[in-house]
């Protein structure tokens, strides 16, 4: 009669010894990315700056102070992969293009300089709570001629939240699939129907046979790259669903992240950058 509470105890601590080497594979990895230099200087006045926005959580969802990154902290959402994301990707822009490349910024919508820059990236955009101040802010720019890049969020819930907002912002101007065709796909990289992959964040890999990195995709979630549009069918959000582009730029220069995504994620980047700019 006592096999059966054994036998349950030695699967508990089978299953406690999975976790805890799951944890070790996950932090051992993260540890490795600890090591970074100082922050690379940019010009205050360029061309092109990456404007970062910064909101306020929905309450249930707020995210306490921590890492954002290897060189920041803070409390937010907003703030997820700050600095290392946009300092990496402005200085691959620097690199792989001739764009007048400046600082990064990061401002809330209601900032006054917001119509000085023609680029936001928005992270996290399933937890967002934008006021009704912000939403109206938000569609004056997309309509003046702004771009809009959302990033890093997952799930039908976070979905609803994302959608149910950008309904407030442009009403009636449905989320659609991101056309293959679409000028945003070749504006400067030619982006095919392959390169609709999952880019994975730091969480998604693992430790594999001789030390080999795995990627393991979260249960239920297929990337998705879509778009809105304004009436004259200029596309002013880039939605990337389902997906990390961000811990790509921020893990760049990482040796264990993969190259390949990393370079798929510049190229989806620099694409609406070049988009943003040019319609």
């Amino acid at each position: 009669m006592s096999s059966g509470p054994t036998r349950a105890g030695l699967i508990l601590a089978a299953l406690l010894l999975l976790a805890i080497a799951g944890l070790a594979q996950r932090f051992g990895f993260r540890r490795q990315q600890e090591e970074e230099g100082p922050r690379p200087v940019f010009p205050s006045q360029s061309e092109f700056h990456f404007i970062r926005v910064e909101y306020t959580d929905l309450p249930q969802y707020h995210r306490r102070f921590g890492f954002a990154s290897r060189n920041g902290t803070g409390e937010g959402w907003w703030m997820v992969d700050w600095p290392d994301a946009e300092d990496h990707f402005s200085t691959g822009i620097q690199r792989l293009t001739r764009i007048d490349t400046g600082e990064p910024l990061h401002l809330r919508l209601t900032d006054e300089r917001l119509f000085d820059y023609p680029w936001l990236y928005a992270t996290q955009t399933g937890w967002w709570d934008l006021s009704d101040a912000e939403t109206t802010r938000l569609r004056e720019y997309l309509l003046r001629g702004g771009y809009l890049v959302v990033d890093d969020f997952w799930g039908p819930e976070q979905w609803e939240i994302f959608r149910e907002t950008m309904e407030r912002v442009l009403p009636n101007q449905p989320i659609t699939d991101l056309a293959e065709s679409d000028s945003v796909m070749h504006v400067l990289y030619d982006i095919g129907e392959k390169d609709r992959t999952f880019i994975p964040g730091t969480r998604h890999l693992y430790r594999g046979p001789g030390g080999s990195i795995q990627v393991q995709q979260p249960p239920g979630t297929t990337p998705a790259w879509r778009a809105m549009y304004d009436d004259r069918h200029r596309m002013v959000v880039a939605v990337n669903f389902n997906t990390d582009v961000g811990d790509a730029w921020e893990y760049a220069d990482s040796p264990i992240y993969p190259e390949p995504m990393t370079a798929l994620a510049y190229r989806y980047g620099i694409n609406y950058v070049i988009y943003s700019m040019t319609h």
